[in-house]
């Protein structure tokens, strides 16, 4: 009888183990509808997970990652970005929660420029400025999307075209971008670009973060660090000085780990000017290769995220324009520095700054950008 009953009792254990082994997540990529077509093309929700439980949610309209959930110290795996539970509140959302801003992302002077002796007139959306290309940018637009998978990643390929003359710039600007996520917890983006004629391109991801987990608190407490020794300063319009000031013995000093709301209140102009933290930092140790540049601690949930980039700037913006009248997920209403963003990307107004780093694109060159986001605990 004794026997019988350890034979019963090892068949009860690999059953439940088998079962378990259902169970465990996969490295894996699923689509499905999200929501009504729009301009007459079918709008899709693509889940990206892996073996740690990690998920990504991307859509094909406006290339947005819906998503990114990880888990905390404890295992708990929650969303740590901001953004909607349904489509038509990104067709509706001014505020590119998520997106993939471009033509040009951040700002442009007046919304002109000049290149190859040809002035360039585009939208002013923000203030007397051009912001994130103009009234209806690549994050409001439909992208044909494709399934990847292999044996160490999974990921979605998105493609756009952008004709002639759209939103003002120049040429025919075909756009690929590749999310992809694998077992090590590291979220990538690669962007790729060709034109027809000769343009500027400056491509980024509009992530709003908050490492506590389904926006339980703000992000004041998070710790930031920025690879960077000096960052551009800003006139009243967020429009860059032209100057790359030293970040020592400023609010602007991310070199070590530093809580964002530590130094945020104080009466630094640059601070007045955008109402906390929107700024470009100059970082440091630009080759074009891949390199960490960025780091952001939640000492309550113990989320650690690490971005690397091949990019020569980092926007780093403190949800200061976020004042609870935008409804997010769960019904959330998104008050003050509820997220942020750390957008890797070329300089503000390198188009009409030849001292900044060149963001033009010509027939022949393909433009070619790579960021990680690398989630873990401690």
């Amino acid at each position: 009888m004794k026997n019988k009953v350890s034979v019963l009792g090892v068949l009860m254990s690999m059953l439940l183990l088998a079962c378990a082994g259902q169970q465990q997540p996969q490295l894996s990529v699923t689509s499905e509808p999200f929501g009504p077509d729009v301009d007459g093309q079918p709008i899709h929700l693509y889940t990206l997970s892996n073996v740690e439980g990690m998920m990504v949610t991307i859509t094909n309209y406006g290339a947005i990652v819906q998503s990114i959930k990880v888990p905390d110290r404890d295992g708990n795996i929650e969303d740590v970005v901001l953004g909607f539970d349904s489509l038509q509140s990104y067709i509706e959302d001014d505020s590119y929660f998520g997106g993939l801003v471009g033509r040009y992302g951040n700002r442009i002077a007046k919304g002109k420029f000049t290149l190859d002796g040809n002035t360039y007139t585009l939208a002013t959306n923000n203030g007397p400025n051009h912001l994130h290309g103009g009234d209806q940018g690549f994050n409001k637009v439909v992208w044909k999307g494709q399934q990847l998978q292999s044996e160490k990643e999974v990921g979605v390929k998105l493609t756009y075209v952008s004709p002639d003359g759209e939103e003002g710039y120049p040429g025919t600007l075909t756009t690929t971008v590749i999310y992809s996520l694998n077992n090590d917890n590291a979220f990538k983006i690669e962007y790729r670009a060709k034109t027809d004629q000769p343009t500027v391109v400056n491509l980024t991801h509009h992530g709003y973060f908050n490492l506590s987990g389904n926006n339980r608190h703000n992000i004041l407490d998070h710790k930031l660090m920025i690879n960077a020794d000096r960052f551009t300063p800003v006139d009243e319009t967020l429009i860059p000085t032209g100057e790359r000031r030293s970040v020592e013995g400023t609010p602007m000093d991310f070199r070590q780990p530093t809580a964002i709301g530590s130094r945020i209140d104080t009466d630094y102009e640059q601070l007045e000017y955008g109402k906390g933290y929107d700024h470009n930092w100059v970082l440091n140790d630009v080759d074009g290769t891949l390199k960490l540049q960025t780091t952001l601690y939640d000492p309550q949930s113990g989320r650690f995220m690490e971005i690397s980039t091949v990019e020569p700037g980092m926007q780093f913006y403190s949800g200061n324009f976020l004042d609870g009248s935008i409804i997010g997920k769960n019904g959330q209403a998104y008050e003050l520095h509820d997220g942020l963003c750390l957008e890797p990307q070329h300089f503000p107004d390198a188009p009409n700054q030849p001292d900044f780093p060149s963001t033009e694109l010509r027939p022949g060159e393909t433009y070619q950008s790579t960021s990680v986001y690398r989630f873990s605990v401690k």
